[in-house]
């Protein structure tokens, strides 16, 4: 298994101007994503507008992401869905294609009970060989992964090597690192957490920000695990307001609009998600200046 571990950016997914698959800037924000430093890349996840591509898109970002990465760092996909027929499916595509690992998200919508997200996991772990990397997001999901089941997919599933814990509570944190093996792999699903899930003993971070700002991101995680725990909390406290200002409105509209600032991609969405109100724009811009990114 390739490390998974660091800043592990949740790649967006540009449009262009007739709402299509921009392939040729896909690939460009990948590349950029390489040479600032990153650790990985989750093309498909939340920030990446999985619920409105079709499987063909879906697949192709995965695809395109794998293509150009070239193994030089891990390619996590997002394959995770509120079907275990679809997520399996999914998973397989991706497998075929060469991702490195599997991102799989708590059903959503149809609200599944604990025995359900215990069987739902350990059928798309029985059928991969890829590293599968839980997603715990109550807020979407709204069904929240207990500990006690994160434990037993952990321990009965080898293949289940760790979780995005996206519930923005610390202590479920905590309780994980302390009821899991310790090599069990705990990312942060919120950037507003990340330094602290780190000095919880977390191993990264997947971050929306990084689309962003990757190498500042970058070199949060490095500056902590190379114990430069000033530099760290600098950083930290340097891009807090920007790390704030991103989930204004729902995920991906703030950071669309601040990509699109940069000239990193075109400001567009596919319904139902509309774009970043005048005034939220206005305020995200001013930081933007303020942090000279513009």
């Amino acid at each position: 298994m390739r490390i998974i571990h660091g800043c592990i950016t949740a790649l967006i997914t540009p449009f262009k101007s007739d709402g299509s698959l921009d392939e040729i800037q896909l690939e460009k924000l990948i590349n950029r994503q390489i040479n600032s430093g990153v650790s990985g890349i989750v093309p498909c996840g939340t920030t990446g507008e999985s619920p409105t591509l079709s499987h063909e898109e879906h697949n192709e970002v995965i695809k395109i992401s794998i293509d150009i990465t070239k193994k030089k760092i891990p390619v996590i996909a997002g394959t995770g869905s509120n079907s275990t027929y679809e997520a399996l499916k999914m998973t397989e595509s991706a497998e075929k294609a060469g991702a490195d690992a599997t991102l799989q998200v708590v059903p959503y919508y149809n609200k599944p009970n604990q025995e359900g997200l215990l069987n739902h996991f350990t059928q798309i772990a029985d059928n991969t060989s890829m590293p599968v990397i839980l997603y715990n997001i109550p807020g979407r999901s709204v069904v929240n992964l207990d500990i006690e089941t994160i434990s037993k997919l952990a321990n009965q599933n080898k293949n289940i090597v760790g979780i995005k814990e996206a519930s923005g509570d610390i202590n479920i944190v905590k309780n994980i690192k302390s009821s899991c093996d310790p090599n069990f792999i705990i990312l942060s699903g919120e950037d507003s957490l990340n330094l602290s899930i780190l000095e919880e003993g977390g191993s990264g971070f997947i971050s929306v920000t990084s689309n962003l700002i990757p190498e500042k991101c970058s070199d949060l995680f490095n500056s902590y695990i190379n114990k430069d725990f000033t530099t760290a909390k600098e950083i930290n406290n340097e891009i807090s307001k920007l790390n704030k200002l991103l989930f204004t409105d729902t995920n991906p509209i703030p950071i669309k609009y601040a990509m699109s600032q940069l000239g990193l991609c075109e400001n567009i969405l596919r319904l139902p998600l509309t774009n970043l109100n005048e005034i939220k724009c206005k305020e995200l811009l001013a930081e933007l200046k303020n942090m000279q990114l513009i």
